[in-house]
């Protein structure tokens, strides 16, 4: 048979959800337990202090291995990490090592509460980590006290910051969830604080997820009234997305001194470009930040990565899910998975 002849080779087919949207990104949670008792998420009242930390029901990092290995099979190029806290997750630089050899995946990210970053971050950065996040609701240390249910010191947060910074990661992401009388009075200053740096600050808006966070619509700031907070100060122009299914929307300083981003998940829902997964520390997929129930992925991992791909597909073929846009409306469930077990 000659080359002109010759058959064209066979691209991948990746699944598509009932919606038309790929799978691209998965959020996996390397951990359950958490340091930090942040009332939006993990409130003290009603989460031991010991909770997550019995590995009996975790995944191995053999298990993570494959697991990850047959989401890139199925189009999957980014990765984050996430918890709980990540960083409590013993060896954590090992299995970002063996992760970043996967074919195909070509950028793994981590979402840290910072507090234990300073003595991690050369480590994490040598293993192949490519970028992180450092959740960091205020900028005052008695109000980031409280936001962090009594647990954490902001002073250690920022060393983390710093630490990363000089570990070689650029670019570090700041993320703050806003909830009106409790910390919006912290936004301009953590944008005083790190406008410059080349670090951005993204403000989230307050979501329900979960069951236990006493969710209220008077208590979301809408992402365009905080814009509009820091334009005054600071003047804003409008950037493009770097990439379609961009979460956060993006905002440039006019004087050249970096970006901000909001995430507006209540007020501006993004379910039409989703393209995430989440998978809990338990090996559980969830196809939905506000999914209720999560398909059980163990049995699957025990019989390779060629069945954890079909099950995945499978599960990803029949996804629907829009619970942003349908908030409050006919069909949007009010029971959630608790963010502490899939990340943010």
């Amino acid at each position: 048979m000659n080359a002109a002849s010759s058959p064209m080779p066979s691209l991948p087919t990746f699944p598509l959800d009932v919606r038309g949207r790929p799978l691209r990104d998965l959020r996996l949670s390397v951990i359950e337990a958490c340091n930090f008792r942040c009332p939006y998420c993990m409130p003290a009242d009603r989460v031991p202090d010991d909770y997550g930390f019995d590995s009996a029901t975790r995944l191995s990092f053999d298990e993570i291995e494959t697991l990850v290995r047959g989401f890139a099979q199925l189009g999957v190029h980014k990765l984050r990490l996430t918890g709980g806290e990540p960083l409590l997750r013993k060896n954590l630089p090992v299995l970002i090592q063996r992760l970043a050899r996967i074919p195909g995946l070509d950028d793994i990210a981590l979402t840290t509460n910072g507090s234990l970053l300073a003595g991690q971050a050369r480590a994490l950065r040598e293993a192949g980590l490519g970028r992180i996040t450092v959740s960091l609701d205020a900028m005052d240390p008695v109000r980031y006290r409280e936001m962090t249910g009594g647990r954490g010191e902001i002073a250690d947060a920022l060393a983390g910051i710093e630490a990363a910074g000089a570990a070689g990661f650029e670019s570090i992401k700041i993320n703050c969830v806003v909830e009106r009388g409790i910390n919006d009075d912290q936004v301009l200053p953590l944008v005083s604080h790190f406008r410059g740096t080349g670090h951005v600050v993204r403000f989230i808006e307050f979501m329900d997820v979960g069951t236990c966070n006493d969710w209220s619509r008077d208590r979301v700031v809408p992402s365009a009234e905080l814009r509009d907070r820091i334009a005054a100060r600071w003047p804003l122009r409008a950037l493009e997305a770097n990439y379609r299914g961009e979460v956060a929307s993006r905002y440039a300083f006019e004087d050249g001194q970096g970006e901000v981003g909001f995430v507006s998940s209540v007020s501006a829902p993004f379910c039409g470009d989703c393209h995430r997964a989440r998978v809990s520390a338990d090996g559980r997929l969830y196809t939905c930040l506000f999914a209720g129930d999560g398909q059980d992925l163990r049995p699957a991992l025990s019989q390779g990565v060629d069945a954890l791909r079909e099950r995945v597909a499978n599960v990803w073929t029949r996804r629907g899910d829009r619970y942003s846009e349908m908030r409050g409306g006919a069909g949007a469930s009010r029971r959630h998975v608790e963010m502490f077990l899939i990340g943010g």
